[in-house]
């Protein structure tokens, strides 16, 4: 199928420290594509795919799986090892469940970790009856746009098929697990209104990493979609700052 206009991934060659961008389920690159381009033009080398299923159209999601998506940003994080000194992952919703299992799995390959309204949950009543509905409903009506600002619009799909919900159920599930396992320098951004993921999302995944050096924003004028939203320029300068800060401390280290 061909991709819809304005979801193709975006890779930008620069410097040796590397940023990793994850979108969020139902959605596309468009939705971190201004981060993306923020962060090539500060110089950094930055990679945003496109994760199997999406962009295209629901039916294309619903045969694929949390294995697929994560396999993508793991193949893609390991490019960016090759050519990189420090690397950094980031994502939005889902993404940020990628980005921090991530974090988890590779340890000191991943210099920090940012995210923006992180998932880590599913609703309880909804998670209990997918693995019995999936087989009897294809899909229930899409997540796509939660933005407060007016005229903007994310790519997303506007039905969510439920076999690949009950994978993100899992994909949740693995990930949360894994969270004592993140040791790297941390900033989450997060939404006060989100009608997408809630609140406690943010907050069980600030209470359960094991880092050290952790940085919490409240997004006071956005709703999930943060990226394209009334605080994107703050997520962008936030994030580039956090990025120098660790990127340079590292690199004293290393000269000492």
């Amino acid at each position: 199928m061909p991709l819809i206009p304005g979801a193709e991934p975006m890779r930008h060659d620069g410097s040796q420290v590397g940023v990793l961008l994850c979108h969020g389920f139902t959605g596309s690159p468009q939705s971190l594509r201004p981060w993306a381009l923020h962060l090539a033009d500060a110089g950094y080398t930055v990679s945003l795919p496109l994760l199997p299923g999406h962009g295209t159209r629901w039916q294309d999601l619903e045969v694929t799986g949390w294995q697929d998506w994560y396999a993508t940003v793991d193949r893609e994080l390991r490019v960016l090892r090759d050519s990189c000194e420090q690397v950094f992952v980031g994502g939005l919703s889902m993404g940020g469940a990628l980005a921090l299992r991530l974090a988890a799995r590779h340890g000191d390959a991943v210099s920090g970790v940012v995210v923006v309204n992180p998932a880590c949950s599913f609703p309880r009543l909804e998670g209990y009856a997918l693995p019995v509905v999936r087989h009897l409903v294809r899909s229930t009506k899409g997540i796509a746009d939660d933005i407060a600002k007016e005229g903007s619009h994310e790519l997303g799909y506007d039905r969510v098929p439920l076999r690949a919900a009950h994978s993100l159920r899992d994909l949740f599930r693995v990930a949360c697990g894994e969270l004592a396992q993140v040791t790297q320098p941390l900033l989450v951004l997060h939404s006060r209104t989100d009608h997408v993921v809630p609140p406690a999302d943010s907050a069980h995944i600030l209470a359960s990493v094991s880092s050290e050096d952790v940085t919490e924003t409240l997004l006071e004028r956005s709703y999930h979609v943060a990226t394209l939203d009334h605080d994107a320029e703050r997520i962008f300068a936030d994030s580039e700052g956090f990025i120098s800060r660790i990127a340079a401390g590292k690199q004293a280290r290393d000269r000492a």
